[in-house]
């Protein structure tokens, strides 16, 4: 393994063109919150929903994310070795494999996948999985990462205790990695879990526990819940900021580099008080992140979609070191470290 490096190729996005708008939110809430606060409180200016277009599908978007990753590139889908889809299990059939669906729509024919779930920690995750993976096997050489959400189908925006929720957004992104590719380095990763907490929130109706029936389809459809939001909420408050600290503190120790060298936060859609703090926590400006207050949060895919727009806003270029920073319910924290430009 002595020598090995993976990096970054390139990043790929789909996005609905449908919005919700942060008057509509207040609008959905019956009153409970207003315009004001979902803008500056909550920090969602609009964010994107799927249409009825069937390219706004779960799994159609992560693939159009795919080939948006393949055009942008130039890299040859018959090159690629795997495909991990970090895709969300609501999709267009389920019990389908989202990874051989991308396979199929960008012409991967000589890659094997496999669905990865981690919630909204899943591309963070996937890419320590690639990275792993590349490392220990020597016949992946190119990872396809993709895949595509819209959570925010089951969120009931008259649910009280759903405002953590409001932000959820639909899209689809996608990022390919390279063994040796000497540049854009994907270095440490550190994650934790705490699984006391792995089933406070969820959708609640739908599943073998609870199944669907005529009488509650209406409100399974909209039964995306905190299952015991005192308890959840309780123990993030105790353990979330300094479980997304120690990631970043460990992610940067593992790739021989200190809190001063931190360049960019690739942070997921969090309230703007949150985002600001940890902006603090790390001596960070806003112009050394994107707040994504125009886009809602898309999951697993905020991380590619911060870098994604951070390329193109050159706020990431040769030399930078960003940080991708997720969380996920059940409840997951997760970060890695990543060095841009050649390889010295």
């Amino acid at each position: 393994m002595k020598g090995i490096n993976v990096g970054i190729v390139g990043t790929g996005i789909y996005i609905p063109n449908n919005y919700m708008t942060a008057k509509e939110i207040a609008d959905a809430t019956n009153g409970v919150w207003s315009e004001d606060a979902v803008r500056n409180k909550l920090g969602i200016n609009k964010k994107s929903v799927p249409s009825d277009n069937p390219s706004d599908g779960t799994q159609e978007m992560g693939a159009l994310a795919a080939l948006d990753c393949i055009k942008n590139t130039g890299v040859d889908p018959k090159d690629i070795d795997l495909i991990l889809c970090i895709g969300e299990e609501w999709k267009e059939y389920p019990l389908t494999t989202s990874a051989l669906y991308i396979q199929d729509k960008i012409g991967a024919v000589n890659a094997w996948g496999i669905d990865v779930q981690n919630r909204c920690c899943t591309c963070v995750s996937a890419m320590k999985m690639a990275k792993d993976m590349m490392m220990a096997d020597d016949d992946i050489n190119t990872v396809m990462i993709a895949g595509g959400y819209r959570n925010g189908d089951f969120v009931d925006y008259t649910d009280k205790d759903m405002s953590m929720m409001f932000n959820l957004s639909a899209g689809g992104g996608a990022i390919i990695l390279k063994k040796n590719y000497n540049k854009n380095l994907l270095l440490g990763s550190h994650i934790i879990s705490d699984g006391s907490l792995s089933r406070t929130a969820g959708v609640e109706i739908g599943g073998t526990a609870n199944p669907l029936n005529k009488e509650n389809l209406a409100e399974g459809m909209k039964s995306l819940r905190l299952l015991d939001a005192e308890r959840m909420k309780k123990r993030l408050n105790e353990v979330s900021a300094a479980n997304w600290n120690l990631c970043i503190a460990k992610s940067l120790e593992k790739s021989g580099l200190k809190k001063e060298d931190l360049d960019y936060l690739a942070i997921l859609h969090i309230k703007k008080s949150g985002h600001l703090g940890m902006l603090s926590d790390w001596g960070l400006t806003e112009e050394q992140t994107i707040y994504l207050e125009d886009y809602g949060h898309m999951g697993q895919i905020d991380q590619i979609l911060s870098l994604h727009l951070a390329l193109e806003q050159g706020k990431v270029k040769d030399g930078s070191v960003l940080c991708m920073l997720a969380a996920g319910i059940g409840y997951v924290w997760a970060a890695n470290i990543i060095k841009w430009g050649d390889c010295q």
